[in-house]
């Protein structure tokens, strides 16, 4: 089968094995798939991982394990990502992305859905509605992960929020908030980019219009620019005793003024990946609007071709046709 591996370098594999099941297990056959930025940092080393890529995806199931696991076959599914051992105090309160035992797909030690067929356990699926296409439910992991801030946090409705960063997450972020009904500024540095939260009736500020008036003034603000700058800047907009939320990692070493962090009495919130079936709900509601956020769709035999695309600053979703 067609697999888009990553061994020391990027390749499309023409003849790559075809996975077998394991108990508990379904086989799904690849419909689209979406490049996220961890498949790029996968590619400079990040979690030294070695396989498949790609853990965005939407597919048909077309086989099982387990014969009581039937009624599966033929349904068009999405899937948690993270596979839990099952036999820890994290995966019996479903925080599954948690366990220290995990496989994550296309991130570790698992085989991703970059691939014509791959295979996750069957407690990990949900059916997609019929009401979502196709491209829309590839986007359920980033709307999760978006999500998963009302989870740990609760946004009380006169809190003023400010959203840092205007790349995929951050606009998925916005996009999430503002069909929540939360009162929402979102700051980036591209206006064409901030136009697709505007429209969907998100307040918008370019970084370069900030103002010192800004300083201190929000309740929560979440970081989601990836970088020390972003963070400085959060920090510096965040109200004492506020909540910041970082959504991005920061590779810093150094140079990070913590301070404010203590004087502020400053709450840091680190928050990851979310739930898929709220966010199934929601986007099944049509609540949200993510097809601006496509800027390309490939066929899987363009591949590598649709990775370098990716790297360019100005585009945001590219999504692999199988």
């Amino acid at each position: 089968m067609k697999a888009v591996v990553f061994d020391e370098e990027l390749k499309l594999v023409e003849d790559y094995k075809k996975p077998e099941l394991k108990k508990g297990e379904v086989l799904i056959k690849t419909r689209m798939s979406g490049i996220c930025n961890t498949d790029l940092e996968i590619t400079k080393g990040y979690m030294g991982y070695k396989g498949v890529l790609g853990h965005e995806f939407v597919g048909d199931v077309v086989e099982v394990y387990d014969d009581c696991n039937k009624n599966w076959i033929g349904k068009r599914v999405v899937g948690e990502i993270n596979c839990g051992c099952n036999s820890d105090s994290w995966c019996a309160k479903g925080l599954a992305r948690h366990c220290p035992n995990r496989q994550t797909l296309g991130i570790w030690q698992k085989d991703g859905c970059f691939s014509e067929y791959f295979t996750l356990p069957v407690e990990n699926l949900l059916e997609v509605p019929q009401n979502l296409s196709d491209e829309e439910a590839t986007f359920v992991e980033p709307v999760a992960a978006a999500m998963e801030i009302t989870e740990q946090l609760h946004i009380k409705p006169k809190d003023k929020v400010a959203l840092l960063g205007d790349g995929k997450l951050g606009l998925c972020i916005a996009l999430v908030l503002s069909a929540l009904n939360v009162d929402l500024v979102h700051i980036g540095k591209h206006e064409n980019k901030l136009e697709i939260s505007r429209k969907a009736g998100v307040k918008t500020k370019l970084l370069k219009d900030l103002e010192d008036s800004d300083n201190k003034s929000f309740d929560i603000v979440i970081e989601a620019t990836g970088s020390t700058g972003g963070f400085e800047t959060s920090l510096a907009l965040t109200k004492p005793r506020g909540v910041l939320v970082l959504k991005s990692t920061i590779a810093a070493k150094e140079g990070l003024n913590l301070a404010p962090v203590v004087i502020d009495e400053i709450t840091v919130l680190g928050s990851r990946c979310g739930q898929f079936e709220p966010a199934l709900r929601l986007m099944g509601a049509k609540k949200l609007d993510i097809k601006p956020l496509i800027s390309e769709i490939y066929p899987i035999d363009k591949a590598l071709e649709a990775f370098e695309k990716n790297k360019q600053k100005d585009i945001l979703k590219i999504l692999l046709k199988f």
